[in-house]
């Protein structure tokens, strides 16, 4: 899933705290930083495992059909529309180092729950459902702490060296992680791969514990506006800028395409192929190397035909690359498997290379006052439609078959390329002025 819609995932930095400690010239030399920065690695692996086990357990274990799976991921990514926009607000409140932690025992109980109960002949898939709904749900807290925790770790000189190693260790657990699930579902099949996923858990936590650079104290209570003006002022942001809200309408239209892939792909993979758990988180997982490549290659396309051109190539890079999967012939044997990789290569690489390119585009545009809430804003838009892929996907499958959703999935892709086109995004050199934000307001609610 993406930010850009993410064949990747989106990470930006937040209001900047005025007290940011003094940093090392570089953050690789930056132990605090670094330690962060492999609980939150650690944490974006261990929720891509999940994504991918959960579904193949009600497949290989409970036998699901195809709408079943579209359920368990649909309750996967409920939560990126259901509560990101009160996390946004709640992150904002209280310190968040905490709430990271929180978020991953949490998630850690959760899915090791679910060997457990297979152990004793006891899963069924209402389980399923309710722990990838809570699961999902302090994903959210998580992925909004880290993103609003960072600027306070680091300070303003080094958000954008911390943001795009963040981003680069987000796009390789998104396209990576898939591939670890497999291999771990290989090895040991679907339930207890989340076992080796809760211990994943449990060691981020370590690492996030082991931090010891303060926390700014929250915003005073007297100073922070309503709930309702909070969440108003992100998602306004966005709708009143035509640059941002091109980003976050093509955003949501590309993961609402990328989940029904996915969701789809996993069915058509094991049924009508016959492909194993290890090969097709193998194939998923090959689009690392394409996200490897365009996070090289990024700064180069921007600077040989600009921001928006640059923008504009990497999105037709991964909406045209989906239509290689349905087109293979269901028995090509290795000219299917070259174009699997080669799809999924490429949907990495775009999808690596716009998401670099629109991250930094909200930030320069966006104040640093209202970063967390045009972040949460953003989120609710681009992820909010991921259930509803994933939902899509499954009925779709059901009613015309897998293959047949996999090609109408491809063509609905290239709405997100229209949109952009449609959209003054694709005419910029470099990155626009800052947007002028009205002023803060103190709410007495």
């Amino acid at each position: 899933m993406t930010d850009i819609g993410n064949g990747a995932a989106e990470q930006t930095g937040e209001t900047v705290a005025a007290d940011a400690p003094a940093a090392p010239t570089t953050l690789w030399r930056d132990p605090e930083f670094l330690k962060f920065w492999s609980g939150e690695a650690i944490s974006q692996v261990g929720a891509q495992v999940t994504t991918l086990a959960l579904p193949l357990t009600a497949v290989l274990t409970l036998d699901a059909s195809s709408s079943q799976v579209g359920f368990v991921n649909a309750a996967s990514y409920a939560p990126f529309l259901m509560v990101t926009l009160l996390v946004g607000v709640w992150v904002d409140r209280v310190r968040r180092r905490p709430l990271m932690i929180m978020a991953n025992v949490g998630r850690a109980v959760l899915v090791s729950a679910v060997p457990l109960l297979a152990v004793l002949d006891m899963l069924r898939i209402e389980y399923v459902y309710v722990a990838a709904l809570l699961v999902g749900t302090l994903t959210v807290v998580f992925d909004v702490s880290y993103q609003s925790y960072l600027p306070t770790l680091v300070g303003k000189e080094h958000l954008v060296e911390g943001n795009s190693k963040l981003q680069g260790t987000s796009s390789l657990a998104q396209i990576g992680g898939p591939g670890l699930a497999g291999l771990l579902i290989g090895w040991v099949t679907a339930p207890y791969a989340l076992l080796i996923n809760g211990i994943s858990y449990l060691v981020s936590v370590l690492t996030l514990l082991a931090v010891r650079r303060p926390e700014p104290e929250p915003v005073p209570q007297q100073e922070r506006t309503g709930i309702r003006t909070s969440i108003a002022q992100g998602i306004r942001i966005i709708w009143d800028s035509a640059h941002l809200r091109a980003c976050a309408l093509q955003s949501g239209l590309y993961n609402l395409c990328w989940m029904s892939l996915q969701t789809v792909f996993v069915l058509y993979a094991a049924r009508t192929l016959g492909i194993s758990p290890g090969g097709i988180g193998l194939l998923l997982g090959t689009g690392a190397v394409g996200s490897l490549a365009g996070s090289m290659v990024a700064q180069w396309l921007k600077r040989r035909t600009g921001l928006g051109p640059a923008i504009l190539t990497a999105l037709l890079l991964c909406c045209l690359a989906p239509v290689a999967i349905p087109a293979a012939p269901a028995n090509g044997g290795a000219l299917s498997l070259a174009l699997f990789v080669a799809a999924f290569g490429l949907i990495g690489a775009g999808g690596t290379i716009a998401n670099i390119h629109i991250i930094s585009l909200r930030q320069s545009m966006t104040p640093d006052h209202l970063l967390g809430r045009m972040n949460a804003g953003y989120r609710f838009v681009s992820w909010g439609t991921l259930p509803l892929g994933a939902l899509l996907g499954g009925w779709l499958g059901d009613l015309i078959g897998l293959r047949e959703t996999l090609f109408v999935t491809a063509g609905v892709f290239l709405t997100a390329v229209l949109v952009v086109l449609k959209s003054p995004v694709w005419r910029l050199k470099d990155f626009p002025p800052q947007i002028v934000a009205q002023p803060r307001k103190v709410d007495a609610r």
